[in-house]
C-alpha cells in the first residue's frame, strides 16, 4: 500500500496557492458568478450545501473538453468513469469513492445514481449522456440515501438541462477534427406566447475508430468507431401565476463499433508468492498460508492458443465473428414536471417519467479467428417513475418531503453463444423491480451563521427475477426495506468560508446473481443477497475567503456493510458470476479550488486521495476495483482581452488517475493491475467582440495516452477492456443568434 505522501504534497501545493491568493487579495468583487445547485432538491449556493459536490456549468464544459460522463470522470476528485459493459462504447460506469459497478446485466444495480432533471436512469448501457447545451452537471460524493434513495451509496450525478424560456435565442455549433471527427448540434429556445416557451436541441457525433478488424475486411465498421444521433424537445407552460408545467421528450440512437479490448492468456502457469524465507513449499492448501498458488493456465492455453494468436496491436482485433463487430443502442424518454405554488411558503412538485432502452452488443472473448468464446447479446429495459414532493420555506424553517415510485422491467438474452468451442447455447435473464419510498428532510437556521438539517427515507424494494442458463427456467423473488437517514450542520465563518459536518447513510437492495451458472451444481443458488448499507462521516470547509479564491476541502470516512464484489469463474456452460459479500471501509480527502492569480489568469485544481480497506474473505484479500488511490487535475486558463473587444482564451486541462486494480481480486497482480494515466486537453479560443460567435482550436488527449478501462480474470483468461480515448486535434465553431 502506498503512503499518503503524494496526496499531501499536492494538497500542500493547493493550500500554498490559496495562501498566496489570500496574501495578494483582489479589489474586484465580480470575478466569480454565484453557483446555484439543487443537490438537496432545493436551490442553494454550492458553498451552503453540507456535502462534497462538484459543479460544471454548460458554458465551461465545451472548453474543458468534456463531451460525456466519461470526461466528467477525469476532473472530479475520487471519481473514475469507465465504458465497460459488454464492449459497449455508449455505456457509463461511474465509481465514486471506491463504489461502482463493472457489470450491466439487469439483475445488477449501480452504486452511483445518474439523474436527468430529477429522472433516474436505471441502466448503464446508453447512459453516457450527451452533454451538449445543458445547464450544468452536479457530482455529489458520498451516500445520498435520504433524498436520492437506493443505488446512491457511492454518490449521485445530476444532469440539469435548460428550462424553455430561460435562455432565449439559438445556437449552432460544428466541430471537425482528426480521426474523422465530425460533430454538429443546434439549440433553440423561444417563447410562443407570454406563458408558453419551447426549446429544441439536437445533433450528431461521429468519429472513426482507433483499430481495425484484421480478419473482417468487410465489417463495415472500425473498432471504437462512434456515430450517435440525439434530440430533445421541451415545452414549458405557465398555466397561471402559481402553476408551471414542463414536458420534455428525448431520444438517442447509437450505431458504433465494438469498444476496443483484447484477451490475455496466462502462459506462466503456477505462480507462488512466498511470505517466508523458504521458497520450496508452494501449495494452495499450505496450512500456514505462507505460500499461495495461483491457478493453472486456463482453457485457451490448454487448447493450444497463445498470446501470439491475438492481434499484436491490442486496438486491432483478430476476431472472425462478423456479428460481434457492431454495437447499437436506442433510448427514448418522456417526462412531465409540474410545480404548484400553494402559497408564498409552500409548494408541491411532481415528476413523472417513462423511459425505454434497448441495445445489441456482446464480445468475442477469445479475440481470435477461432470460434472459441463468443457471446452475442441483446438487452432492453422499460422504467416508469413518479415522484411527488411537498416543500416549504417558512423563515428559519424549511423542508423537502415526498413519495416516490419506480418500476423497471428488463431482459438480457445471449442467443447462440459459444463456450470453449461448445454450443450454441442460450442464456436468458429477466427482472422486474418495484421500489416505493417516502422521504423528508428538515432544515433550521439556528442563527444567521448556523444551519442544521436532518432527514429520513423509508424504502421498500421487491424484485422478481427469472433465468435460464440451460437448466430450465428458475425464478426468484425477494423484498427488502430500509430506513436511511442523515444529519448535518453548516456554520458560516466571518471570512467567507463555511464549515460543515455530516453523517449520512445509504442503501441498496440485494441482488440476484448476474450469471447464475452455479445452477449446474447447485439448483438453489439463484437467490438475492442482503441489504447493502453505508454510513458516511464527513467534515469539510468551503467558500470564498477572498475575492479571487473559491475552494472546498473535505475529509471523509465511509463504512460499507454487505457490499457485493462481482467475481466470475468457469461453471457449467458459462461463467458463474457470484457476489462476494464484503465489509469495506474508505477513508479519504478531497480538495478543489478556483483561483484568479490575476484578472486574466485563472487556475483550477482538484485532488482526491482514498485509502480502501476490505475485510479478508476465506484466505482471499479482495480489493476495491477501479478505484485509484490518487486523483488530481490541473487547469490553468489565460484570457487576453483585445482592443477590438474580442477575447483570446488559452486553456489546458490535465487529469491524472493513479494505478488501480481492474477487478476485486489483486492476484496475480501482473494481470489485474491497471497502470496510472495522465490526460492532457488544450483549447485555444477566439470570441468575437460582440460575443456572438467563437472559433477554437482544440486538442484532446494530446499525448495519445492509451489506458485500460478494466480487467477481468476469469481463471481461464484475462479480458482487458481498453479505453476508446485517443489523441484528437481539430477546430470548432459556434454561433449564437437572436430569436
Amino acid at each position: 500500500m502506498k503512503t499518503i505522501n503524494p496526496a499531501l504534497a499536492v494538497a500542500a501545493l493547493g493550500c500554498a496557492m490559496g495562501s498566496t491568493a489570500l496574501a495578494q487579495g483582489n479589489d474586484s468583487d465580480s470575478l466569480f458568478e454565484e453557483i446555484t445547485v439543487t443537490a438537496t432538491k432545493r436551490e442553494q449556493n454550492i458553498y451552503e450545501v453540507p456535502m462534497s459536490i462538484s459543479a460544471f456549468s454548460g458554458d465551461s464544459i465545451e472548453a474543458q473538453g468534456i463531451t460525456d460522463l466519461v470526461d466528467v470522470g477525469k476532473f472530479v476528485p475520487n471519481l473514475n468513469v469507465t465504458t465497460f459493459s459488454a464492449g459497449h462504447t455508449s455505456s457509463a460506469n461511474p465509481f465514486i469513492r471506491g463504489i461502482g459497478l463493472q457489470d450491466h446485466l439487469i439483475t445488477t444495480d449501480p452504486g452511483v445514481s445518474v439523474y436527468v432533471d430529477g429522472v433516474y436512469l436505471g441502466r448503464q448501457v446508453g447512459q453516457n449522456w450527451n452533454l451538449t447545451n445543458i445547464e450544468r452537471i452536479e457530482v455529489l460524493r458520498g451516500p445520498q440515501g435520504t433524498l436520492y434513495g437506493r443505488n446512491s451509496i457511492g454518490g449521485a450525478i445530476n444532469i440539469i438541462t435548460k428550462t424553455p424560456g430561460s435562455d432565449e435565442g439559438a445556437r449552432a455549433a460544428v466541430q471537425v477534427g482528426s480521426r474523422g471527427r465530425l460533430n454538429a448540434d443546434v439549440y433553440a429556445d423561444t417563447r410562443l406566447s407570454d406563458d408558453l416557451a419551447v426549446s429544441f436541441s439536437g445533433g450528431f457525433k461521429k468519429r472513426d475508430g482507433i483499430g481495425t478488424y484484421v480478419n473482417l475486411p468487410n465489417a463495415g465498421v472500425e473498432v471504437g468507431e462512434t456515430k450517435d444521433v440525439f434530440a430533445r424537445l421541451a415545452l414549458a407552460w405557465e398555466v397561471n401565476d402559481d402553476f408551471t408545467l414542463v414536458i420534455a421528450a428525448d431520444a438517442n440512437d447509437g450505431d458504433n463499433g465494438m469498444n476496443p479490448y483484447t484477451t490475455l492468456i496466462d502462459e506462466v502457469g503456477l505462480v507462488c508468492r512466498n511470505t517466508q524465507p523458504d521458497p520450496i513449499d508452494c501449495r494452495a492448501d499450505d496450512p500456514d498460508n505462507d505460500n499461495i498458488a495461483f491457478g493453472a493456465n486456463g482453457a485457451l492455453y490448454d487448447a493450444g492458443f497463445r498470446n501470439t494468436d491475438v492481434s499484436a496491436d491490442p486496438y486491432d482485433s483478430n476476431s472472425g465473428e462478423a456479428t460481434q463487430t457492431r454495437v447499437t443502442n436506442e433510448a427514448s424518454g418522456l417526462s412531465i414536471t409540474g410545480t404548484w405554488a400553494l402559497s408564498d411558503t409552500l409548494e408541491t412538485k411532481f415528476i413523472a417519467s417513462h423511459r425505454t432502452s434497448e441495445y445489441k452488443a456482446g464480445l468475442d472473448d477469445d479475440s481470435m479467428l477461432v470460434n472459441f468464446l463468443v457471446f452475442p447479446e441483446v438487452g432492453d429495459a422499460d422504467q416508469t417513475s413518479i415522484e411527488v414532493q411537498f416543500n416549504g420555506d417558512m423563515g428559519a424553517w424549511d423542508f423537502v418531503s415526498g413519495i416516490y415510485y419506480f418500476t423497471e422491467d428488463g431482459t438480457n438474452f445471449q442467443d447462440g453463444y459459444t463456450f470453449n468451442t461448445f454450443g450454441p447455447f442460450d442464456f436468458f435473464l429477466t427482472q422486474e423491480v418495484t421500489s416505493t419510498a417516502i422521504f423528508g428532510n428538515v432544515g433550521y437556521d439556528v442563527s444567521d451563521e448556523l444551519r442544521v438539517s436532518g432527514g429520513l427515507r423509508y424504502t421498500r424494494d421487491e424484485k422478481d427475477a427469472v433465468t435460464d442458463v440451460g437448466t430450465g427456467l428458475v425464478s426468484g423473488n425477494r423484498s427488502w426495506n430500509e430506513l436511511s437517514w442523515d444529519l448535518s450542520a453548516n456554520y458560516v465563518l466571518n471570512n467567507g468560508l463555511s464549515v460543515y459536518g455530516s453523517i449520512a447513510s445509504g442503501y441498496q437492495s440485494g441482488q440476484f446473481p448476474a450469471r447464475p451458472f452455479c445452477l449446474f451444481g447447485n439448483p438453489n443458488c439463484f437467490v438475492a443477497g442482503e441489504n447493502i448499507t453505508a454510513v458516511n462521516y464527513e467534515i469539510g470547509i468551503k467558500g470564498q475567503p477572498m475575492d479571487n479564491l473559491q475552494m472546498s476541502a473535505a475529509v471523509f470516512y465511509t463504512d460499507y456493510d454487505d457490499l457485493p464484489y462481482q467475481v466470475s469463474t468457469t461453471a457449467g456452460a458459462g461463467f458463474n458470476t457470484v457476489n462476494l459479500i464484503v465489509k469495506q471501509q474508505s477513508t479519504g480527502f478531497e480538495w478543489e479550488n478556483t483561483l484568479f492569480i490575476t484578472d486574466a489568469f485563472l487556475f483550477r485544481a482538484s485532488l482526491g486521495y482514498i485509502d480502501v480497506s476490505v475485510d479478508r474473505q476465506q484466505n482471499v484479500q479482495p480489493v476495491a476495483p477501479l478505484t485509484p488511490e490518487l486523483t488530481f487535475s490541473l487547469s490553468p486558463e489565460f484570457r487576453m482581452p483585445m482592443a477590438s473587444g474580442a477575447e483570446l482564451t488559452f486553456r489546458a486541462d490535465y487529469s491524472h488517475r493513479d494505478d488501480m486494480f481492474g477487478e476485486p481480486t489483486s492476484d496475480p497482480a501482473r494481470f489485474t493491475m491497471i497502470d496510472s494515466r495522465g490526460i492532457l486537453n488544450v483549447d485555444f479560443a477566439y470570441q468575437s467582440p460582440d460575443g456572438s460567435w467563437t472559433a477554437a482550436l482544440y486538442g484532446r488527449n494530446v499525448t495519445d495516452e492509451r489506458y485500460d478501462n478494466g480487467r477481468l480474470n476469469t481463471g481461464d483468461y484475462i479480458l482487458r477492456i481498453l479505453s476508446n480515448d485517443a489523441s484528437e486535434f481539430g477546430v470548432r465553431f459556434a454561433k449564437s443568434f437572436g430569436l
